[in-house]
Order: C-alpha cells, then structure tokens, then sequence
C-alpha cells in the first residue's frame, strides 16, 4: 500500500508513539497529584479523550467524578465550561441564544451569544436531571460538532469532548438518558468508592490550608496529534474478529442462547467503532503499538453497559447487564 501524506510508516510510528507514551506518563502523573486511588476510572475516562470521543462517569455523589473532569481540563490544556444540570434548565442555556443589539443610529440587530457548549472540553454534571428537551440540544453538540441557532450553524472548538456525571440511584427529578444519546458516549465509566489507602490519603491531603493543584503538560494541538496517531496504530485482523465476534454476540438473535434468554436489545456497530478506537489508545496507555485481546476484554464493559438492555425476566431475576457481559468475555476467552 502506497503511504499517503498524512499516513506514517513504521518507524514514524514507533517514534510518535515513544513520544506520546511520555506525554501519557505526564498526565497520568500530575491526575495522581490531585485524584488518589481510582485508576481504572482515570485510565477508561483518558482513553474516552484520547479517542476522541466522549465519557458517561456513573457514580454516587462524592466520588470526586466533578474534580477528575476539572482536573483533566487543566492538565490538558484545554478551554473548559461546567455545566449544572437542573429540570429547568433550557436548550439556549446550553447553546446560547440571539438578543438585539441597537446601535447608535437606532438600528437593530440580533447577535447570538455564545452558550457553555462552545468549549473544547464540557463538563455535563450531573446530565439525567436536565429535560428530553435539553438534552436533546447536547445531542446534536456530541454527534455532529456544531449547533444551529435561527437557521444559521456555529462550529464548536475542536477538540470537543463532553465527560458528563451521572447518580446511579433513581431519584426526584432525573429523566433516564434515552438510547441514541447514550450511544453516543464512547464509554461508560464507572465509579465506585476508593480503597482505604486511598481514602486515608483524601482525608489527610484534602483538609488542609493548602491544595495541590494540577499544571498543564499538554495543550489542544499536542491531544489532536496523538488522537490522530491513535487512529493510525495498526489492528490485527484477530482483534478485529475478537471485536466482531463480542459485540455481535451481545445482540438477540445472533446464536447466543445466553444473550437470547437475558438480553432486549443489544449494542449496534458503534460499539465496535468505539471498541477499536478505545483498544488502540489503551494498548498507546500501556506503551504497547498494537492492542491485543486482552485490550478488548478489558474494555467491553465500559463499551458494551449502556448500549443493551435486560429483558424483564432477567431484571426480576436481580441479573445485571455486567453479569452478561461477564459471561460474554468468559466465553470469548474459551
């Protein structure tokens, strides 16, 4: 195959890659000054941004899920806006809206105002608490990278990641994510308490009169390089195949009796989309220039938990969808 100017070969790969690994270890670096413990929850909602796509962080209030998304945006060097999402929140909240100017001879005019969405990284607290409506503005943000206002489209800053918050516990005022949106978060991630080593460390690093804060080792430029070199690591057509075959058995219909007694619906080909580019950049995480299986294992539960649905008999059965993803690798792995 010919090697087109924006492909790298072998040796460029190798190079790029050496070097963004050590752009990787900074960052991981100074997120460990700031969040303690919860290293899988770092690494899933590094690999969401550094894929370029977006992260659902789901977690019980107090779990720091606020400071790991602030904290990411300073250490990445990108422009951030926190969003607080109540059932009254507006569609324009979010987008921004138009408002009439007058000029000194009399004339008027609309000019558009830009809302919190125009950032390279948004910050969606707690985003189940917003209206169907509201949410539906975020949607279009998340998928298509740009907003139409009164007919007229504004692109968002590139790069553009949404990491949102979620409280798993069913309570007043939240309306449940619908399908299309939540397929379009990359990853699920979920958070859950911190081990007692570091919590000691949270107690004793958090109450003092002085904070660490977090410097900045990357900007936008630098994220968009390694984004793009991730999509350019070579994928061996058994990891491709080990991805076919894993989401497609999460389906009904497609042979697995398992899947077929416990599962409504099943996840559709953008899991696999995000199931490749998430292994390429775990496998990048790792100072690894190809992902393997053990890559797809690993991810197929922030991958696959918010794109299926559990019938009602396997509900009642206090069966979860992480209980048949479980299955689902166990039987990848033979």
């Amino acid at each position: 195959m010919m090697k087109t100017e924006d492909s790298l070969g072998e040796k460029e790969i190798i190079a790029a890659a050496e070097k963004a690994l050590a752009d990787i270890a900074l960052v991981r670096e100074e997120v460990s000054k700031v969040i303690f413990g919860q290293e899988s929850v770092v690494e899933n909602t590094l690999l969401a941004v550094l894929s370029g796509g977006h992260a659902l962080l789901v977690g019980v209030p107090g779990l720091a899920k606020t400071k790991l998304v602030t904290t990411l945006g300073e250490v990445l060097g990108l422009g951030a806006n926190r969003i607080q999402f109540t059932p009254d929140l507006m569609p324009s909240d979010i987008l921004g809206s138009e408002v009439m100017d007058q000029d000194e001879n009399g004339r008027r005019s609309f000019r558009f105002v830009k809302g919190p969405v125009f950032a390279q990284l948004l910050m969606a607290d707690e985003i189940n608490r917003a209206s169907p409506r509201t949410q539906s503005a975020l949607l279009q943000s998340m998928q298509e990278y740009h907003v139409t206002i009164a007919g007229q489209r504004y692109d968002l800053p590139t790069p553009f990641h949404v990491l949102a918050t979620q409280n798993p516990l069913e309570q007043e005022g939240t309306y449940p994510l619908p399908e299309a949106q939540l397929d379009r978060f990359l990853l699920q991630v979920d958070v859950h308490y911190p081990e007692l080593a570091a919590e000691r460390q949270i107690l004793l690093e958090t109450t003092g009169i002085s904070e660490t804060k977090p410097q900045a080792v990357l900007d936008a430029g630098r994220l968009m390089e390694i984004q793009k070199l991730i999509r350019q690591m070579p994928v061996s057509d058994k990891v491709v195949d080990a991805i076919l075959d894993l989401v497609r058995s999460a389906r009904p219909g497609q042979g697995n009796a398992a899947t077929d007694k416990n599962v409504a619906w099943g996840p559709g080909p953008r899991a696999g989309q995000a199931m490749m580019l998430c292994a390429r950049a775990r496998a990048l995480y790792e100072g690894r220039l190809a992902p393997s299986l053990d890559d797809i294992h690993a991810l197929a539960e922030p991958v696959l938990e918010h794109r299926m649905a559990l019938t009602f008999a396997a509900r009642a059965e206090g069966m979860s969808v992480r209980d048949v993803i479980a299955g689902l690798v166990k039987q990848a792995k033979g």
